[in-house]
């Protein structure tokens, strides 16, 4: 590869890793084209993105996108695959339904939201991790439960109230 190829490939590596917030670092190594196949497949169909990149050139992208990655740097040995979501738990869901039928691909290391998780030992921690529109919908429900009993309470008893006086105005007669 060029010296001009290896900075186009850089600098879109860079890109990507600057304007997406969480991206996991993997080894895909050793599945076989049906696997790899089945795999990218299953990546295209939920919206994350799969490169398989030098290890080099990550690296240096990682050291223009402007963010703190030193921690994943111990990760960058071996093959690397990177997976790209928008949400942060999305590649951890898709690698530990691919490992029902597969050893792979191996957690080597995440980047979510700003937060660095090196190993394959983080990945039932990152599988709880919930996306911005989860927290954001658990929140609005959190809001809304006071007012929803509150407009309860009012209701039923404005119920009793009624059959109150109405028991009073039948007794009176």
């Amino acid at each position: 590869m060029r010296k001009e190829e290896k900075q186009l490939l850089i600098e879109d590596i860079t890109q990507q890793l600057s304007s997406c917030s969480n991206f996991y670092l993997t080894d895909i190594s050793d599945l076989n084209a049906e696997k790899t196949s089945n795999l990218r497949r299953l990546c295209f169909n939920r919206n994350i993105k799969l490169m398989v990149v030098k290890n080099a050139l990550l690296k240096k992208a990682m050291e223009r996108s402007g963010r703190d990655m030193s921690e994943l740097y111990v990760t960058l040995k071996g093959a690397t695959s990177i997976m790209f979501s928008d949400n942060g738990n999305a590649p951890a869901k898709l690698i530990k339904e691919f490992r029902k039928s597969s050893d792979r691909p191996i957690l080597k290391g995440a980047f979510i939201e700003e937060a660095s998780y090196v190993g394959d030992h983080q990945l039932d921690f990152l599988l709880s991790i919930k996306s911005k529109n989860e927290l954001i919908g658990e929140l609005v429900g959190l809001l809304q439960s006071p007012m929803r009993n509150v407009i309860g309470s009012l209701q039923s008893g404005g119920h009793k109230i009624s059959g109150i006086l109405q028991t009073l105005s039948e007794k009176a007669d």
